[in-house]
């Protein structure tokens, strides 16, 4: 339902989100105390697995951003997307998005933290292809649930990689075995795994292209996944793990160099746009190349400076992207050669904008400011490249500063053009949040020891080793930082001067390169859709025959190499069992009837010839003191001939089909030969050695006991694997049904 333009649904969604935070602030002061709230529930204790959560100063600060920024977004999509047909989708996808990224954030399990890192891929596949009837949407929502979920299974492979090294899955653990972790020879192995997760969420060189094109979706989105929540989810984990995996000369070495790549790439492509919004996507990715950065330091500056700028990035760049989808909303456009003279028409949103880039550029008295003060002082201390880490955000912050510029003045400034005299002020739902958010990126930076006490220094302490404490402070006296500052405000007003043409030279330089990701990543799609497609239709070709030879052929060589590999290990020597004459006669007459099958020219002989083998295998049962099985195998057999017989009748005698080449039938000879000789082998080897009894002993205690049941067969069947036994049953009944419909459908 909607009111005057507002979803209502919207509207009341939002104090989902609002309660949440509130709930978050009323821990709050113990948190910054020091105190660490924390609750599990057991989930598989013998093999480590609880359902912990844990509240310290680090998951607070993304708590309360994801929950903040979850309320301020809500409140907007409930006018920006009021005309939408499927609002309570979004709503829902929002909310549920919301609810993993806290998951995250809260999880004392790494296994645990791996499940919600996936409902947020999986979310946000839903999220950017939400308007679906694009194809170029969809495409984009498919590259991002590719690229991300490839991340999410390294990540999987370094959690078990974790594990074998003797870590644990509690992340509240990690402390104590740090040293033991780094000087494992899995080191290597982990910390490629969990940086290759990090970076595919984080969007860091060279999978950093599908972040741009993820900008299809709605803007509400955006500034939800793609500025505050989700591809923070990367740096989160950098945070959490270094402690246990940071350090090394590997991890501040690998971190300094993609860091820094990635910040000046994204600088340098944000420059040679016009559509506002893939301009703030390429800002973004220079933010999270910063923030990797600074995460390979060990020193409190280094990560301070990351902490600080992770709270500066979340509040400028959300209130932007915000603020961009209210001119569009309001205009219809985005792009900067089609807008202009907007500030009397919208001077709420002129405003909300004005504070964001301010902060954005490093301007004095804005939390911006602060935040490239310390950034400064974090990469003069690098311990690693501390020059290259200078010049990188150097270059990035001025390059920021000039695209703060352009997102100010391109927009509100000049001659408004004639399409445009009608635009009014955005509804109130879509100027709150920026404005909210714009506003605390002024009193944060008029406050920064409160910011500092409250927010950044409890959030560091949690994964910071050296216990240094560094003070935010609006004036640290006349130092290199400070003059880095002045230097990086000056370059970025000279590189906004003249901006158009060193765009069109970055535009026309970036045009000529030969490779690039996007290239590379959809020439790699169409080589895999290629080959499925190629072996699909070698393996899928509709012959019945060829399914059951290859899944034969497969199962005999991999238990073949398996056992030969194994034998000594798992099996024991083969021992020919001695047997009296009268079950030797048994065997002799079940092989004869096996060549009959072969050899019949007849379908209802060879029918019946095979109904004589399970005959045999009955008897074998029934002389071994298993009636029940016997029973059993003798009236499946009996229903199966009858069946079949039926069948069969309404077939054309064997003489009439073609017969296969000489080649081919030495193929089916020598599978089934193998099989039945490799399979009789296994029999033999596992049942030479001695018989491990328990389970056996299990079921005999517990059948009567816990299932009231003294048939142990039974008892196992429909007790201790009920839901084994119900998923077969349901496999047998829609098979029934699949082949009823077929019968049907000829009959018509």
């Amino acid at each position: 339902m909607q009111v005057s333009g507002i979803c209502r649904a919207g509207l009341i969604s939002s104090a989902f989100p609002l309660l949440l935070f509130a709930g978050l602030c009323t821990v709050w002061p113990q948190v910054v105390q020091g105190a660490v709230f924390y609750t599990h529930w057991p989930w598989a204790p013998s093999f480590d697995l609880y359902l912990r959560f844990r509240l310290d100063g680090l998951s607070l600060l993304f708590g309360l951003i994801v929950t903040g920024a979850g309320f301020l977004v809500t409140l907007y999509a409930s006018s920006y997307m009021a005309s939408h047909p499927h609002t309570g989708r979004f709503f829902v996808f929002l909310h549920a998005f919301m609810l993993a990224m806290l998951g995250i954030v809260l999880t004392d399990n790494l296994l645990l933290l791996f499940v919600f890192w996936e409902a947020t891929t999986i979310l946000s596949y839903l999220l950017i292809g939400f308007e679906h009837e694009s194809a170029t949407t969809r495409d984009n929502a498919k590259q991002a649930i590719l690229v991300t979920g490839a991340g999410g299974l390294a990540l999987l492979i370094g959690i078990l990689l974790l594990k074998t090294a003797g870590g644990a899955f509690t992340l509240s653990q990690w402390a104590a075995s740090d040293h033991h972790i780094r000087e494992h020879a899995l080191y290597p192995f982990i910390l490629i795994a969990f940086m290759l997760g990090a970076m595919t969420k984080s969007a860091q060189v060279p999978f950093h292209f599908w972040l741009p094109n993820a900008m299809r979706a709605p803007t509400p989105i955006s500034a939800f996944l793609h500025a505050a929540t989700m591809v923070k989810a990367g740096i989160y984990l950098l945070m959490r793990a270094h402690p246990l995996l940071g350090g090394t000369p590997e991890w501040m070495g690998s971190l300094v160099v993609i860091g820094g790549v990635t910040a000046i790439w994204g600088a340098i492509q944000s420059l040679g746009h016009c559509d506002l919004k893939r301009m703030l996507a390429y800002t973004t990715i220079m933010a999270l190349g910063i923030l990797t950065m600074f995460l390979a330091g060990n020193n409190a500056a280094s990560l301070t400076a990351a902490t600080t700028f992770l709270l500066v990035h979340a509040l400028y760049k959300a209130a932007l992207f915000l603020a961009v989808g209210s001119i569009d909303h309001q205009t219809g456009t985005r792009r900067l050669d089609q807008l202009g003279g907007l500030w009397r028409a919208m001077p709420l949103t002129t405003l909300a904008v004005a504070t964001a880039t301010m902060s954005m550029a490093g301007f004095p008295l804005f939390f911006g400011f602060i935040g490239k003060e310390i950034m400064y002082q974090g990469a003069i201390t690098e311990e690693m490249f501390p020059f290259f880490a200078t010049t990188i955000a150097l270059v990035s912050n001025s390059l920021m500063t000039a695209v703060a510029g352009v997102i100010l003045l391109g927009p509100f400034t000049g001659k408004r053009p004639d399409t445009l005299t009608t635009v009014a002020e955005a509804p109130w739902p879509m100027v709150f949040g920026p404005g909210i958010m714009g506003g605390l990126c002024l009193l944060f930076g008029i406050i920064p020891w409160w910011v500092s006490a409250y927010l950044i220094e409890p959030a560091v302490h949690t994964f910071n080793a050296t216990g240094e404490e560094i003070h935010l402070a609006i004036f640290h006296g006349f130092n290199t930082p400070l003059l880095l500052s002045i230097i990086t405000l000056t370059l970025g007003a000279l590189i906004y001067l003249f901006r158009r043409a060193l765009g069109n030279v970055l535009a026309a330089s970036l045009n000529r390169l030969p490779v690039t990701t996007q290239r590379i990543y959809q020439g790699s799609l169409n080589l895999f859709l290629k080959t499925a497609h190629l072996v699909a239709n070698r393996l899928q070709n509709g012959s019945l025959h060829f399914y059951l030879l290859t899944t034969i052929a497969v199962f005999t060589l991999t238990a073949a190499g398996f056992w030969t590999l194994n034998r000594n290990g798992l099996f024991g020597p083969l021992r020919i069992p001695d047997l009296p004459i009268s079950q030797w006669l048994l065997v002799v007459v079940m092989a004869a009837a096996v060549v009959v099958v072969v050899r019949a020219r007849s379908r209802i002989l060879a029918v019946c010839a095979l109904g004589m083998v399970g005959g045999g295998v009955a008897l074998v049962f029934l002389v071994y003191g298993a009636p029940d099985l016997a029973l059993t195998q003798l009236l499946v057999e009996t229903l199966t001939l009858i069946i079949v017989s039926i069948v069969l009748l309404r077939l054309p005698p064997l003489d009439q089909r073609p017969h296969p080449s000489g080649p081919a039938r030495w193929i089916d000879a020598l599978v089934a030969v193998g099989t039945g000789t490799l399979v009789a082998a296994l029999t033999l080897a596992v049942t030479s050695g001695p018989i491990d009894r328990q389970l056996t002993a299990f079921f005999e205690q517990n059948s009567y006991i816990a299932a009231h049941g003294r048939n142990i067969v039974n008892v196992i069947l429909v007790d201790f694997r009920s839901l084994d036994t119900l998923g077969e049953i349901v496999v047998v009944a829609t098979a029934g049904l699949a082949g009823l419909s077929l019968l049907a459908r000829r009959r018509e």
